[in-house]
Protein backbone atom coordinates (compact mmCIF):
# COMPACT_ATOMS: atom_id res chain seq x y z
CA UNK A 1 0.00 0.00 0.00
CA UNK A 2 1.41 3.13 -1.27
CA UNK A 3 2.52 5.67 1.87
CA UNK A 4 1.11 9.84 1.87
CA UNK A 5 2.24 12.03 3.93
CA UNK A 6 0.58 15.32 5.14
CA UNK A 7 1.64 18.20 6.91
CA UNK A 8 -0.78 21.53 8.02
CA UNK A 9 -3.00 21.62 10.64
CA UNK A 10 -6.06 23.29 11.42
CA UNK A 11 -9.72 22.66 8.94
CA UNK A 12 -7.72 22.34 6.19
CA UNK A 13 -5.76 19.22 7.23
CA UNK A 14 -8.74 17.86 8.49
CA UNK A 15 -11.11 18.95 5.43
CA UNK A 16 -8.23 17.05 3.27
CA UNK A 17 -8.08 14.11 5.11
CA UNK A 18 -11.69 13.26 5.15
CA UNK A 19 -11.64 12.43 1.77
CA UNK A 20 -8.00 10.68 1.60
CA UNK A 21 -8.99 8.20 4.41
CA UNK A 22 -11.76 7.02 1.54
CA UNK A 23 -8.57 5.82 -0.36
CA UNK A 24 -6.60 2.57 -0.32
CA UNK A 25 -3.54 4.62 0.92
CA UNK A 26 -1.45 4.54 4.35
CA UNK A 27 -1.84 8.16 5.77
CA UNK A 28 0.36 9.86 8.45
CA UNK A 29 -0.50 13.33 9.32
CA UNK A 30 2.04 15.68 10.94
CA UNK A 31 0.62 18.37 12.69
CA UNK A 32 1.76 21.74 13.64
CA UNK A 33 1.01 22.70 17.67
CA UNK A 34 1.75 26.44 17.64
CA UNK A 35 -2.33 26.98 18.03
CA UNK A 36 -2.66 29.31 21.25
CA UNK A 37 -6.04 30.71 20.99
CA UNK A 38 -9.43 29.68 23.04
CA UNK A 39 -9.90 26.50 25.37
CA UNK A 40 -6.51 25.16 23.89
CA UNK A 41 -4.45 28.62 24.52
CA UNK A 42 -5.98 28.13 27.82
CA UNK A 43 -5.12 24.12 28.19
CA UNK A 44 -1.23 25.44 26.90
CA UNK A 45 -0.85 28.10 29.63
CA UNK A 46 -1.96 26.21 32.42
CA UNK A 47 -0.06 22.88 31.43
CA UNK A 48 2.66 23.75 29.13
CA UNK A 49 1.96 20.97 26.77
CA UNK A 50 1.50 21.65 22.76
CA UNK A 51 -1.73 22.79 21.18
CA UNK A 52 -4.23 20.14 21.03
CA UNK A 53 -6.67 21.87 19.47
CA UNK A 54 -5.77 20.75 15.50
CA UNK A 55 -4.77 17.61 16.62
CA UNK A 56 -8.35 16.71 17.45
CA UNK A 57 -9.75 17.86 14.45
CA UNK A 58 -7.08 15.52 12.49
CA UNK A 59 -8.81 12.54 15.08
CA UNK A 60 -12.50 13.71 14.12
CA UNK A 61 -11.41 13.41 10.39
CA UNK A 62 -9.52 10.60 10.32
CA UNK A 63 -12.11 8.31 12.87
CA UNK A 64 -13.87 5.35 10.89
CA UNK A 65 -17.01 6.78 13.06
CA UNK A 66 -16.35 10.11 12.20
CA UNK A 67 -20.30 11.47 12.69
CA UNK A 68 -20.61 10.28 16.62
CA UNK A 69 -17.03 11.13 17.14
CA UNK A 70 -17.28 14.53 15.90
CA UNK A 71 -20.17 15.34 18.06
CA UNK A 72 -18.48 14.21 21.33
CA UNK A 73 -14.90 15.44 20.73
CA UNK A 74 -16.50 19.22 19.35
CA UNK A 75 -18.27 19.49 22.46
CA UNK A 76 -17.43 22.88 24.11
CA UNK A 77 -19.24 23.79 27.72
CA UNK A 78 -20.78 26.52 27.88
CA UNK A 79 -21.06 27.12 32.03
CA UNK A 80 -19.92 29.72 34.51
CA UNK A 81 -17.17 27.54 35.30
CA UNK A 82 -13.59 27.22 34.53
CA UNK A 83 -14.84 24.86 32.04
CA UNK A 84 -16.62 27.09 29.71
CA UNK A 85 -15.21 27.33 26.00
CA UNK A 86 -13.18 24.00 26.60
CA UNK A 87 -13.88 21.00 24.02
CA UNK A 88 -14.15 17.53 25.53
CA UNK A 89 -11.59 16.66 23.04
CA UNK A 90 -9.02 19.13 24.09
CA UNK A 91 -9.26 18.08 27.88
CA UNK A 92 -9.39 14.42 26.81
CA UNK A 93 -6.12 15.22 24.81
CA UNK A 94 -4.34 16.84 27.87
CA UNK A 95 -5.67 14.53 30.83
CA UNK A 96 -4.38 11.57 28.28
CA UNK A 97 -1.17 13.24 27.40
CA UNK A 98 -0.49 13.25 31.21
CA UNK A 99 -0.98 9.75 31.88
CA UNK A 100 0.74 8.62 29.10
CA UNK A 101 3.90 11.39 29.49
CA UNK A 102 3.00 12.78 26.27
CA UNK A 103 1.29 13.80 23.74
CA UNK A 104 2.10 10.98 20.89
CA UNK A 105 1.01 8.89 23.89
CA UNK A 106 -2.33 10.09 24.19
CA UNK A 107 -2.90 10.11 20.14
CA UNK A 108 -1.59 6.54 20.13
CA UNK A 109 -3.55 5.48 22.88
CA UNK A 110 -7.40 7.37 21.60
CA UNK A 111 -6.36 5.94 17.88
CA UNK A 112 -7.43 2.54 18.66
CA UNK A 113 -10.71 3.78 20.92
CA UNK A 114 -11.79 5.97 17.59
CA UNK A 115 -10.91 3.78 14.89
CA UNK A 116 -8.49 5.96 13.01
CA UNK A 117 -7.76 4.97 9.88
CA UNK A 118 -4.14 6.59 9.49
CA UNK A 119 -1.38 7.58 12.06
CA UNK A 120 -1.48 11.11 13.54
CA UNK A 121 1.59 12.73 14.40
CA UNK A 122 2.34 15.62 16.86
CA UNK A 123 4.87 17.74 14.90
CA UNK A 124 7.06 18.27 18.71
CA UNK A 125 6.20 17.49 22.09
CA UNK A 126 7.41 20.62 23.24
CA UNK A 127 5.48 23.83 24.30
CA UNK A 128 6.02 26.15 21.08
CA UNK A 129 5.83 29.66 20.86
CA UNK A 130 5.35 30.68 17.42
CA UNK A 131 7.06 34.18 16.27
CA UNK A 132 6.16 36.89 13.69
CA UNK A 133 8.12 39.27 12.33
CA UNK A 134 6.54 41.73 9.87
CA UNK A 135 7.35 43.50 7.08
CA UNK A 136 7.27 46.65 9.52
CA UNK A 137 9.59 45.38 11.49
CA UNK A 138 7.53 44.71 14.20
CA UNK A 139 7.79 41.31 16.06
CA UNK A 140 4.73 39.55 17.31
CA UNK A 141 4.29 36.79 19.59
CA UNK A 142 2.05 33.99 19.50
CA UNK A 143 0.37 32.15 16.55
CA UNK A 144 -3.47 34.00 17.46
CA UNK A 145 -1.79 37.60 17.98
CA UNK A 146 0.03 37.09 14.42
CA UNK A 147 -3.16 36.43 12.87
CA UNK A 148 -5.53 39.10 14.39
CA UNK A 149 -2.33 41.33 13.98
CA UNK A 150 -3.34 42.40 10.47
CA UNK A 151 0.15 43.25 9.71
CA UNK A 152 2.34 41.62 6.54
CA UNK A 153 4.29 39.34 8.01
CA UNK A 154 7.71 38.44 6.71
CA UNK A 155 8.88 35.89 8.25
CA UNK A 156 7.60 33.49 10.88
CA UNK A 157 10.03 31.03 13.33
CA UNK A 158 9.61 29.38 16.96
CA UNK A 159 11.28 31.47 20.00
CA UNK A 160 12.97 28.81 21.34
CA UNK A 161 13.99 25.63 18.77
CA UNK A 162 12.05 22.47 19.05
CA UNK A 163 12.74 18.65 19.51
CA UNK A 164 10.69 17.29 16.57
CA UNK A 165 8.69 13.89 16.55
CA UNK A 166 10.93 11.08 15.44
CA UNK A 167 8.11 9.33 13.89
CA UNK A 168 7.67 12.63 11.60
CA UNK A 169 11.04 12.64 10.21
CA UNK A 170 10.42 8.39 9.33
CA UNK A 171 7.47 9.32 7.77
CA UNK A 172 8.48 11.24 5.76
CA UNK A 173 11.43 9.12 4.63
CA UNK A 174 9.57 6.34 4.06
CA UNK A 175 6.34 8.51 2.55
CA UNK A 176 5.81 7.81 -1.34
CA UNK A 177 3.96 10.98 -1.80
CA UNK A 178 3.89 14.24 0.31
CA UNK A 179 1.44 16.68 0.78
CA UNK A 180 1.44 19.95 2.15
CA UNK A 181 -2.25 20.87 2.79
CA UNK A 182 -4.63 24.07 2.23
CA UNK A 183 -4.53 26.18 5.75
CA UNK A 184 -3.38 29.32 6.62
CA UNK A 185 0.18 29.62 5.26
CA UNK A 186 2.07 31.39 8.02
CA UNK A 187 0.22 30.29 11.20
CA UNK A 188 -0.79 26.27 9.84
CA UNK A 189 2.02 25.21 6.96
CA UNK A 190 4.75 26.84 7.69
CA UNK A 191 5.16 25.67 11.09
CA UNK A 192 6.01 22.08 10.02
CA UNK A 193 8.57 23.80 7.59
CA UNK A 194 10.91 26.29 10.11
CA UNK A 195 12.47 22.53 11.22
CA UNK A 196 15.59 22.23 9.86
CA UNK A 197 14.98 18.48 10.65
CA UNK A 198 11.58 18.58 8.61
CA UNK A 199 13.61 20.26 6.11
CA UNK A 200 16.75 17.58 5.96
CA UNK A 201 14.04 15.01 5.49
CA UNK A 202 12.78 16.58 2.48
CA UNK A 203 15.63 16.83 1.08
CA UNK A 204 16.72 13.07 1.86
CA UNK A 205 13.24 11.84 -0.27
CA UNK A 206 12.80 11.12 -3.12
CA UNK A 207 9.18 11.48 -3.33
CA UNK A 208 7.33 14.62 -5.28
CA UNK A 209 5.97 17.04 -3.15
CA UNK A 210 2.52 18.39 -3.50
CA UNK A 211 0.92 21.18 -2.41
CA UNK A 212 -3.05 22.02 -2.62
CA UNK A 213 -3.59 25.59 -2.47
CA UNK A 214 -6.13 27.50 -0.74
CA UNK A 215 -9.47 28.66 -2.59
CA UNK A 216 -9.59 32.16 -0.72
CA UNK A 217 -7.01 34.35 0.44
CA UNK A 218 -6.28 34.79 4.66
CA UNK A 219 -6.90 37.70 5.84
CA UNK A 220 -3.57 39.19 7.62
CA UNK A 221 -1.26 36.29 5.57
CA UNK A 222 -2.05 36.28 2.24
CA UNK A 223 -4.13 38.99 1.23
CA UNK A 224 -4.33 39.54 -2.72
CA UNK A 225 -1.87 36.10 -3.27
CA UNK A 226 -1.94 33.86 -6.46
CA UNK A 227 -1.09 30.50 -6.49
CA UNK A 228 2.42 31.18 -7.47
CA UNK A 229 2.67 33.25 -4.40
CA UNK A 230 1.66 30.87 -2.06
CA UNK A 231 4.36 28.15 -3.92
CA UNK A 232 6.92 31.14 -3.61
CA UNK A 233 6.24 31.98 0.20
CA UNK A 234 7.03 28.10 0.57
CA UNK A 235 10.02 27.71 -1.55
CA UNK A 236 11.69 29.87 0.24
CA UNK A 237 10.89 28.13 3.82
CA UNK A 238 11.81 24.47 1.59
CA UNK A 239 15.35 26.12 0.97
CA UNK A 240 16.85 24.11 -1.69
CA UNK A 241 13.98 21.60 -2.25
CA UNK A 242 11.16 22.65 -3.98
CA UNK A 243 7.24 21.99 -4.86
CA UNK A 244 6.91 19.79 -7.45
CA UNK A 245 3.10 19.60 -8.00
CA UNK A 246 0.54 22.19 -7.40
CA UNK A 247 -3.38 21.33 -7.30
CA UNK A 248 -5.46 24.33 -7.69
CA UNK A 249 -9.32 25.23 -8.13
CA UNK A 250 -9.88 26.80 -11.55
CA UNK A 251 -14.01 26.42 -10.60
CA UNK A 252 -15.71 29.84 -10.94
CA UNK A 253 -17.33 31.63 -7.25
CA UNK A 254 -20.46 33.53 -7.86
CA UNK A 255 -20.09 36.86 -7.47
CA UNK A 256 -22.86 37.15 -4.61
CA UNK A 257 -20.73 34.48 -2.73
CA UNK A 258 -17.27 36.63 -3.90
CA UNK A 259 -18.81 39.94 -2.41
CA UNK A 260 -19.84 37.81 0.72
CA UNK A 261 -16.31 37.10 1.37
CA UNK A 262 -14.76 39.98 0.63
CA UNK A 263 -17.52 42.71 2.87
CA UNK A 264 -17.34 40.23 5.88
CA UNK A 265 -14.45 37.63 5.93
CA UNK A 266 -11.98 40.38 4.04
CA UNK A 267 -11.17 37.48 1.82
CA UNK A 268 -10.77 36.94 -2.01
CA UNK A 269 -10.37 34.10 -4.44
CA UNK A 270 -6.97 33.12 -5.27
CA UNK A 271 -6.18 32.87 -9.21
CA UNK A 272 -4.38 30.80 -10.92
CA UNK A 273 -1.25 32.70 -12.50
CA UNK A 274 -0.57 30.27 -14.99
CA UNK A 275 2.84 31.83 -16.52
CA UNK A 276 4.20 32.09 -12.95
CA UNK A 277 3.71 28.23 -12.35
CA UNK A 278 5.61 27.13 -15.76
CA UNK A 279 7.99 24.21 -14.49
CA UNK A 280 5.67 22.95 -11.95
CA UNK A 281 3.04 20.17 -12.75
CA UNK A 282 -0.39 22.10 -12.35
CA UNK A 283 -3.27 19.69 -11.52
CA UNK A 284 -6.60 22.10 -11.74
CA UNK A 285 -10.12 21.01 -11.38
CA UNK A 286 -13.41 22.66 -9.98
CA UNK A 287 -12.93 21.97 -5.92
CA UNK A 288 -15.71 24.28 -4.73
CA UNK A 289 -18.24 22.54 -2.60
CA UNK A 290 -20.77 25.18 -0.98
CA UNK A 291 -22.25 23.81 2.12
CA UNK A 292 -24.50 26.37 4.46
CA UNK A 293 -23.05 29.64 1.96
CA UNK A 294 -19.44 28.93 2.44
CA UNK A 295 -16.65 27.90 0.54
CA UNK A 296 -15.25 24.64 1.27
CA UNK A 297 -13.25 21.85 -0.95
CA UNK A 298 -14.80 18.97 -2.15
CA UNK A 299 -12.26 17.01 -0.28
CA UNK A 300 -13.39 13.37 -2.46
CA UNK A 301 -12.42 15.08 -5.57
CA UNK A 302 -9.21 16.28 -4.18
CA UNK A 303 -8.45 13.20 -2.92
CA UNK A 304 -9.22 11.48 -6.38
CA UNK A 305 -6.55 13.95 -7.82
CA UNK A 306 -4.27 12.73 -5.11
CA UNK A 307 -4.71 9.14 -5.51
CA UNK A 308 -4.44 9.36 -8.70
CA UNK A 309 -0.56 10.68 -8.89
CA UNK A 310 0.06 7.78 -6.62
CA UNK A 311 -1.15 4.78 -9.15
Amino acid sequence: MKKVVVLGGGTGLSTLLRGLKQFPIEISAIVSVSDDGRSTGRLRQEFKTPAVGDIRQVLISLSETEPLVQNLLNYRFSTTSDLNGHTIGNLLLTAMSDITGNLSGAVESLSDVFNLKGKVIPLTEDDVVLMGLMTDGTIIEGENKITSANKKIDKVYYKKTPTINNDAITAIKEADLIVLSMGSLYTSIIPNLICQDIIDALHASNSKLMYVSNMMTQPGETDNFTVSEHVKVLNRYLQKRKIDIVIANNGEISEELRKKYEILEQKDPVEIDYKKLKGIELIEDNFILIEDDMIRHNNLKLAFHIFSNLV
